[in-house]
């Protein structure tokens, strides 16, 4: 071969070796990065930029990826993106890759990754993403989902402001690596939600065992939101779904009201409670199921089921106590719930407490949120086995309620009193005007009057019936019968009268009472018949008669409910005549929570004498056929109508004859 051929081979061949040379010393697979960019942008609906990618090949390829930044939808600022990630690493099985096409990633790092999330009040958010259809409905083939061996998240943070939740929070997310096992994730919360402190810990299973069902998934979380504290410990068998739970969930806190933000769905205030029960996930809905654990005084059980498919949540809740302290209820109708001896209050609620016991209102006038009835749908069940309490006449109690579209519906509510009962059903209607519509009735079926007797801590016996009825508006229950109609009749026969005026009354009054009525401290109840008409909220008395073995007391006068003022007038005729007796009226003033008594020597000289006797039953006996419900057919009262028609007949017939 000649020198000048030889050359030219040598340039032919150095050519290409010299461009390869140069390309292995000046290869950068930064080169690729706009096609990357491209490709992952289209596929997020963002921008996603990166600095720089590297390639260590080999049968397991190691690719890396520095300063991934993915950024927010248009209407946020560019800084700080939805997320950054300082360097990504990925490990590919290329051996897999080429042989058949599928792809192995033995791990995943992501070296301390930056999130934010943010909600605005207008609604808007930049961690709303379109993925576009999945994969198989657009017609082409669905790709193969790429196998992943473990994910791990080094110093991860995140930071999360959702305006309508009030919260501002940030995260710590880590895995941690165990011998044998994949890495596990774990988290730790601290910042506001709901405008409350929150702090909180969950250790869970690896995050790629998530979409794995035949690996239950560990959940270790403890989490306070103010005074609120949660637990929830146990496994998942599908966690994407909420399938195969097996959770133990465990509640605390001051009122359960402040559980709103948590659960979705608001609650009443309550006293302080603890519960604790099994949940889990079956037909589409959230269940709470054999919760026990206490409210204040009572105990409470039972099972809470609630779905957020619809517009609004729904809410199903079948509970009992085996005794309940009716104050602990309090919330429910507007009143503050608890008593000083509650335990556990904070002092905020027992400042509460105080001054509720120190208002001069009786009355709930908490006004009802209608917001808060429109949030949810509600079917409740809820009986009290015993009520128990200072001076309760209450036994038992047993109630359905249900929220449909913000009306309220109570039917029915029954109160256990001895053998007999006192029920009624009502229905709160919203208006536009913020009010509520309120309509309502009530029935007294042989209340045994030895349990309202009993406790007041004495003896007696009778049975007590009658009937009502309401229809009022307002923003609160004091409003709504401060502006209501209605009627009001009850029936008693037998008892102590002494016992009687006691209980209803309140002990220091009730003896003062029956003192200036001049009443025996024993003496037994004939018959007592109430009549009263509700006009605009003021109580006005038909007939108000009590006739006793020694007596007969006539009574009128009105309560204004407005005001839950008392302007009562009782008068006593003794059947046998005594000497010194003085009929005079008795003037019952002040409020319902604090009542007052007097005589008026005036008012009886103004009205001159009273009849006295059987005489004055016919007007209030005319009644006796609309209360025949609680008092049995034979009762004392229609044996004296029966006695006074008798007497009033022969007089009549005389008066004929003259």
């Amino acid at each position: 071969m000649t020198r000048s051929r030889a050359t030219r081979w040598l340039a032919w061949l150095g050519l290409p070796l010299l461009a390869l040379g140069l390309l292995i010393v000046f290869w950068s697979w930064d080169w690729f990065i706009p096609l990357v960019e491209s490709r992952a942008s289209a596929a997020l609906g963002r921008p996603v930029t990166m600095a720089h990618l590297h390639f260590g090949l080999g049968r397991i390829t190691t690719i890396a990826a520095d300063d991934i930044r993915i950024g927010n939808p248009e209407g946020f600022p560019e800084d700080p993106p939805f997320a950054r990630v300082p360097r990504a690493t990925v490990e590919l099985d290329l051996k897999a890759l080429l042989s058949d096409r599928s792809l192995v990633l033995p791990s995943i790092t992501l070296e301390r990754p930056m999130v934010e999330v943010l909600g605005r009040e207008d609604g808007s958010r930049n961690y709303a993403f379109d993925l576009g259809a999945p994969a198989g409905e657009t017609g082409e083939p669905a790709a193969a989902s790429p196998r992943i061996g473990a994910l791990r998240i080094l110093e991860g943070q995140a930071h999360v402001a959702i305006a309508w939740l009030r919260s501002d929070f940030a995260l710590t997310i880590a895995t941690r690596d165990a011998p044998g096992q994949e890495p596990a994730i774990a988290v730790e919360a601290r910042g506001t939600y709901a405008a409350q402190p929150i702090t909180g810990q969950m250790l869970g299973g690896a995050i790629l065992t998530l979409r794995d069902e035949s690996k239950p998934w560990p959940v270790d979380l403890q989490l306070q939101n103010g005074p609120t504290r949660l637990a929830l410990h146990g496994t998942v068998q599908d966690p994407l779904h909420f399938r195969g739970t097996d959770l133990r969930l465990q509640l605390a806190g001051p009122d359960m009201s402040l559980l709103e933000p948590l659960i979705g769905f608001a609650i009443p205030p309550t006293t302080p409670y603890e519960l604790a029960g099994q949940l889990d996930y079956a037909e589409g809905r959230i269940r709470f199921r054999e919760a026990t654990g206490r409210v204040g005084h009572s105990d409470l059980a039972g099972t809470i089921t609630v779905t957020t498919s619809g517009a609004r949540p729904d809410v199903t809740a079948d509970l009992h106590s085996r005794r309940v302290d009716l104050a602990d209820l309090g919330g429910f109708i507007g009143s503050q719930p608890g008593r000083a001896s509650t335990p556990g209050q904070t002092p905020q609620q027992r400042r509460a407490v105080a001054r509720a016991e120190a208002s001069p209102r009786l009355l709930p006038t908490t006004p009802v949120s209608l917001p808060r009835l429109l949030g949810a749908d509600v079917r409740l069940r809820y009986k009290a086995e015993r009520i128990e309490g200072r001076d309760m006449p209450f036994d038992s109690l047993e109630t359905e309620m249900a929220i449909r579209e913000g009306v309220i519906t109570l039917r029915p509510v029954s109160f256990g009193i001895g053998q007999g009962r006192l029920g009624g059903s009502f229905v709160l209607t919203p208006r536009e005007d913020g009010a509520l519509q309120a309509q309502g009735e009530i029935e007294l079926r042989r209340v045994d009057l030895s349990r309202l007797l009993g406790a007041a801590g004495v003896g007696g016996s009778g049975t007590l019936g009658g009937v009502g009825r309401i229809e009022g508006t307002g923003r609160s229950f004091a409003e709504i019968l401060g502006h209501g109609d209605g009627a009001l009749t009850v029936v008693t026969v037998g008892g102590n009268i002494s016992a009687l005026v006691v209980d209803l009354s309140g002990l220091q009054f009730g003896n003062a009472l029956l003192s200036a009525l001049g009443i025996p401290a024993r003496t037994r109840i004939e018959c007592l018949i109430g009549d009263f008409a509700l006009r605009r909220g003021t109580l006005t008395s038909r007939t108000l008669f009590l006739d006793t073995e020694d007596s007969v007391v006539n009574g009128e006068g009105s309560i204004d409910l407005a005001r839950e003022r008392l302007d009562l007038w009782l008068r006593t005729e003794a059947k046998h005549f005594t000497v010194g007796s003085l009929p005079a009226p008795i003037h019952i003033t002040g409020t319902l929570k604090n009542p007052g008594i007097g005589l008026d020597a005036a008012e009886l000289a103004a009205r001159g004498g009273a009849a006295v006797g059987l005489g004055v039953l016919l007007p209030p006996l005319a009644l006796l056929p609309t209360i025949q419900l609680g008092v049995g057919e034979n009762s004392q009262c229609e044996a004296l109508a029966s006695g006074s028609q008798r007497r009033r007949a022969p007089a009549e017939g005389g008066g004929a004859r003259r």
